[in-house]
């Protein structure tokens, strides 16, 4: 076997470097904690969410890092401001090394009785905005080789009784990020699907009560350990590519 010398092995165990960054349902939860990770790491991050408040508490809260970190305010469910959003952050920056879809929407009920304009805001905001979004910042995410993340849901691949709507879109979510790694991956975009199990979330509070389930702590993962495998994911050598990471709780529940 042929032993890397010198500068080949430098090149070799050279991380990706994540520079700009942008992060969707950036003022709470797993969005939240890999906004302020990504920003620990140097990188430049535009927080997107509904409520600028939300996100201007969030910057605020980085300390030193917080000049790096800048507030886009758009609804995600309306088309023409997610055109205006990415018209902004193409102008405003040269390029993206990572894109990040963490804005999600459950709305909880039993077939019989959910409402179809539920179903359709949860297909609009969990797969039409990312797909719409991914789809025009293409160009800005191939200057850099960018990566596109996409935070998906174990409902996503197991749905349950009062979820049905949600565990549907995170399912068309994850044929959206597997045709696109398919299309996009020739171009070195590097495209990974995260699929979480219980988390300390505001989200997964409403799941759990739709399942009638209360989980203790212990049961439920912190959005910042989901954060830290994003990250190591986003920093691995080129050479390689995650596609699919599934995190549960150490804990499990009786």
């Amino acid at each position: 076997m042929t032993e890397a010398k010198g500068s080949d092995l430098r090149r070799v165990l050279t991380p990706s470097q994540i520079h700009v960054a942008a992060v969707t349902g950036a003022s709470s939860g797993i969005g939240r904690a890999i906004a302020l990770s990504l920003g620990a790491h140097g990188a430049t991050v535009c927080l997107i969410g509904r409520r600028r408040r939300s996100l201007e508490d969030v910057r605020d809260s980085a300390g030193g890092m917080k000049k790096r970190l800048i507030v886009y305010e758009a609804d995600l469910e309306n088309d023409q401001e997610l055109q205006r959003l990415a018209a902004r952050l193409s102008s405003d920056h040269d390029g993206f090394d990572a894109l990040v879809h963490s804005a999600g929407l459950i709305l909880p009920g039993m077939m019989e009785a959910a409402h179809i304009e539920d179903f359709d805001r949860q297909f609009r905001v969990n797969v039409r905005a990312p797909y719409f979004l991914t789809q025009m910042l293409l160009p800005a995410l191939r200057v850099r080789r960018g990566q596109v993340v996409f935070i998906n849901s174990s409902a996503g691949l197991h749905a349950k009784a009062g979820i049905a709507g949600y565990s549907a879109s995170k399912h068309a979510l994850k044929a959206v990020a597997d045709a696109l790694r398919d299309e996009v991956g020739g171009d070195g975009i590097r495209v990974l699907s995260v699929f979480p199990g219980k988390t300390a979330t505001r989200m997964q509070a409403d799941i759990s009560r739709a399942e009638g389930l209360t989980p203790g702590p212990e049961g439920l993962m912190p959005p910042e350990g989901v954060a830290e495998v994003v990250i190591d994911v986003l920093k691995l050598n080129r050479k390689a590519e995650v596609t699919d990471i599934h995190i549960r709780p150490a804990h499990k529940m009786a």
